[in-house]
């Protein structure tokens, strides 16, 4: 059985065999187990096309009703028929899967007083879930598949964890994943259980115009209840529980009243962003015309208002609160920094009166209202200057918007009631510049980073900003299964995961050659996002290195496509085909506007073709927007609609403008023009991933992350989340180098990362030979919009090459073989390559640069 999320029936080639091959029949082997064939003691969810019939308690919590249904319609996606969902035991005749809440349902109250099912310590936990066959649970019924949650979304996930491991993805409907027909599926005897790690996990819908907002008012009139039950029912399938809602220029209680008595009922916890307290959308704030949004000038307004949204959540749900999650704080107006001179004594008072508007309110202490504070850019700063809010309250730290985490607890930090968590982006609006468009995501980066915070302490809450949702399904999915257990995200399973999802979505028939794509795409696009490239970008040559892995891996996708049943195209084209077609393009686009003019320059005439080439990948540009705007008749006619050609800033235009092309009249000239990039001389790079000995200790290992940064792979050591060593502890990697001796310049190139523990920078040694260990600090320092300092500069430069630099220069080496050491000192050090000699330019570049070592 797969790890992880994936867990399939173990023959999805059973599906569509003119296209797979035949495989053997699976048999199930772990306690509740599924598979096709059938078993002694197994419980036979489909037999014969026939499913069995879904059980709920007539007073069940809203939450368990839908998603009884909705287990109902998966049985039918699967067999074609959907299963019959009753309330009433003495009527079922046959198989029965019961769905129902410890001590909120009496049938799974009378099997357990009959000692026909074991709630064991079930009962108290956060969204636990127990899953097991039960033979001859009622009158009628031969066997039962009992599904028991500790609490309501408990049930709710074990329910859709049956749907996922029968074969419907959780992305049935938001990627048009096909869901693969069978006539027979089995849950094995025994019992299966499982609980999050991580309290809230869930996704921020955000920087949502021109995009989702523009799909969503031509599919449902608008960004209304009839969306969001869409957005909801996959965050419960993947196993999330909370969610920011779309919030340009929205009110998410008020645009639709719906959306809040819809999220309740489904079990969802809502929250606002970090800049929107007390469950009150900044839109709403501007349409009451309440005055400034200045705590000094006007508290008394915004006290009033923050009331007003505590006392919509304790109604507008009815008998009980509307389960939130309340962010609490204060930022300046349209998500901006409060003034400069804001005083921390200040926002500690805003706190204090926003806790006292909670007790009154809700007649109850405000510890027991579940809260937040955001430590998001300059709210940090006031939390590392010493600013604290009650031990109750979950402290969320955030990344650079970039993908490096910025802060994390100290080691040596008290346990704190309330927790923390973490802040991630796949999304953003900002400094040096915007990337909205598409996903440049590597899961690995999100995998080293939550793994370092989930090590670190930071374990109530993980929330990802995914902007418009699509186009970011690999990363969410990814994310959203690390947050359920972190523990069980191992290097291994990270490696394994792309194929997992590609099995799942595409059937085994080319999952590895899926996995290849979605890996390689995410690395190349995570070089330099595509709102980052221009035809100055790069020097010709690393230009055409760049072109060139683009053709071949869009070479590989379009194979795929080719080879793969219609059942599958749509999804395909979505998640794989149309992100790598998108960018391949675009590096045609600039590399032909790069070529145009260099060779216009040079009075060479084919600086035409170069012109006419810009003016067709242009239109090309907008040729792939359309057919994906297209697929399965126009579902997702809108959805990206976000600009990406012709930045000029940090914001995006308002409209994509092909580059600027120069004609010239003259004949082309006799050679090529190709730009080096400078005097290569002996130079050559090594990539971290070939060391030739590794040296750990006890407590620490080296491990390879494959495809983490801009090659082939980093080196980290685990577990993460350590304290500094030293190089008297022998912690280093080993490369076997040959050098033609003299000066010997040496880069170690880095994934960017941040110091999450405030300490002077993230160190790491290196040496030569048996020579003194120098030691290199990365001291990078996230910005907006505009670097005011150096350390700003170098985080500028490393989140646009994804790469940091740091280097060396060793002198009076002999020629001849050599042993570079490199030595772990801090944490969160990741090492992608080494650059040795004289620097050409191209040590970022995809290939090393130079001679062999």
């Amino acid at each position: 059985m797969m790890a992880g999320r994936y867990r399939l029936i173990g023959t999805l080639a059973a599906v569509l065999t003119a296209f797979l091959a035949p495989v053997a029949a699976h048999a199930c082997v772990q306690p509740a187990d599924i598979c096709e064939t059938e078993g002694p003691g197994s419980f036979p969810l489909l037999r014969g096309g026939v499913p069995a019939t879904v059980y709920v308690d007539p007073d069940a919590d809203p939450a368990i009703r839908r998603v009884a249904r909705d287990f109902a319609k998966d049985l039918g996606r699967v067999s074609g028929r959907d299963a019959l969902v009753t309330s009433d035991l003495a009527a079922v005749r046959g198989p029965l899967v019961l769905i129902g809440e410890i001590g909120a349902s009496a049938a799974l109250e009378r099997l357990v007083a009959a000692g026909r099912f074991d709630a064991g310590d079930l009962a108290g936990q956060w969204e636990a879930y127990r899953q097991t066959v039960v033979d001859n649970p009622f009158p009628g019924v031969a066997s039962a598949l009992v599904i028991a949650g500790a609490d309501r979304r408990g049930a709710v996930f074990g329910t859709y964890d049956i749907s996922e491991r029968m074969g419907v993805s959780p992305w049935y409907w938001w990627a048009d994943v096909p869901v693969a027909p069978r006539q027979d599926i089995f849950v094995a005897p025994g019992m299966r259980e499982d609980a999050p790690k991580v309290r809230y996990r869930g996704f921020f819908l955000n920087d949502e115009d021109p995009a989702l907002s523009g799909w969503a008012r031509k599919a449902f009139g608008g960004v209304n209840a009839a969306m969001y039950e869409h957005v909801f029912e996959l965050l419960l399938r993947l196993k999330g529980n909370y969610l920011w809602p779309a919030m340009w220029g929205k009110a998410f209680h008020v645009d639709d009243p719906g959306n809040t008595v819809l999220a309740h009922e489904m079990g969802v916890i809502m929250g606002t962003s970090h800049h929107e307290p007390l469950t009150r959308a900044q839109a709403e704030w501007n349409a009451e015309a309440m005055g400034p949004w200045d705590y000094r000038a006007n508290g008394a307004e915004l006290r009033q208002f923050w009331r007003g949204g505590i006392e919509r959540m304790m109604t507008a749900c009815g008998a009980v609160p509307c389960d939130s999650l309340v962010t609490i704080g204060m930022r300046g107006d349209g998500d901006e920094p409060m003034s400069q001179e804001t005083a921390i004594e200040l926002l500690e008072t805003i706190v204090a009166d926003q806790r006292a508007i909670l007790t009154e309110v809700t007649a109850r202490p405000a510890p027991e209202t579940p809260q937040v504070w955001a430590l998001y850019k300059e709210v940090q700063d006031y939390y590392d200057q010493g600013m604290r809010v009650p031990e109750d309250v979950i402290l969320l730290f955030a990344d650079d918007n970039w993908g490096q985490i910025r802060r994390l607890p100290q080691p040596d930090a008290a346990p704190r009631k309330g927790g923390y968590g973490v802040y991630y982006h796949f999304d953003y609006v900002g400094g040096p510049r915007s990337y909205k468009w598409l996903n440049t995501n590597q899961i690995e980066k999100t995998w080293q980073q939550m793994d370092l915070a989930w090590q670190s302490g930071a374990r109530a809450l993980w929330i990802v900003n995914v902007g418009d949702l699509k186009p970011m399904e690999f990363p969410l999915d990814f994310f959203m299964e690390q947050a359920w257990n972190p523990e069980a995200m191992t290097p291994a399973r990270l490696q394994a995961f792309p194929r997992d999802f590609a099995l799942q979505s595409f059937g085994d028939g080319h999952a590895d050659e899926v996995a290849r794509l979605l890996t390689d795409y995410a690395r190349l696009a995570a070089r330099r996002k595509p709102e980052l490239v221009g035809p100055e970008s790069f020097a010709s040559e690393e230009f055409t290195e760049m072109l060139e892995e683009w053709d071949r891996l869009l070479h590989s996708a379009r194979t795929v496509a080719a080879d793969l049943p219609e059942f599958y195209r749509p999804a395909f084209f979505q998640l794989a085909e149309h992100p790598i077609s998108a960018v391949a393009n675009l590096y045609r686009l600039y590399y032909s506007a790069a070529m145009n003019r260099r060779l216009a320059a040079a009075g060479d005439g084919r600086a035409n073709r170069f012109a006419d080439a810009v003016r067709r990948y242009f239109a090309e540009d907008r040729a792939i927007t359309a057919r994906y705007h297209a697929v399965n008749g126009g579902k997702w006619d809108g959805m990206l609609n976000q600009t990406h050609i012709g930045y000029t800033g940090w914001d995006d235009p308002e409209e994509d403008v092909m580059p600027a092309t120069v004609r010239i009249d003259a004949p082309p000239g006799d050679g090529f023009l190709i730009e080096t990039a400078g005097n290569a001389g002996w130079s050559f790079s090594v990539e971290a991933p070939d060391y030739a000995r590794a040296f750990g200790s006890e407590a620490l290992q080296w491990t390879v992350v494959p495809d983490l940064g801009r090659t082939r792979g980093a080196v980290i050591a685990m577990p993460q989340g350590q304290a500094p060593t030293a190089p008297a502890d022998g912690i280093r990697l080993e490369y076997d180098l040959h050098l033609p001796g003299g000066e010997v310049p040496v880069r170690l190139l880095m994934v960017p990362t941040l110091d999450v523990r405030a300490s002077g920078g993230i160190r790491i040694g290196i040496s030569l030979d048996e020579g003194p260990v120098r030691i290199l600090a990365a001291t990078l320092r996230a910005t907006g919009v505009a670097p005011v300092n150096p350390e700003e500069e170098a985080w500028e430069e490393a989140v646009r090459d994804n790469a940091h630099v740091l280097g060396t220069i060793f002198t009076d080496v002999a020629p001849g073989k050599h042993v570079l050491k490199v030595w772990r000192i801090d944490d969160n050090a990741v090492l992608q390559r080494i650059a040795i000699g004289p620097e050409t330019g191209r040590y970022l570049g995809p290939k090393a640069g130079g001679g062999e070592p």
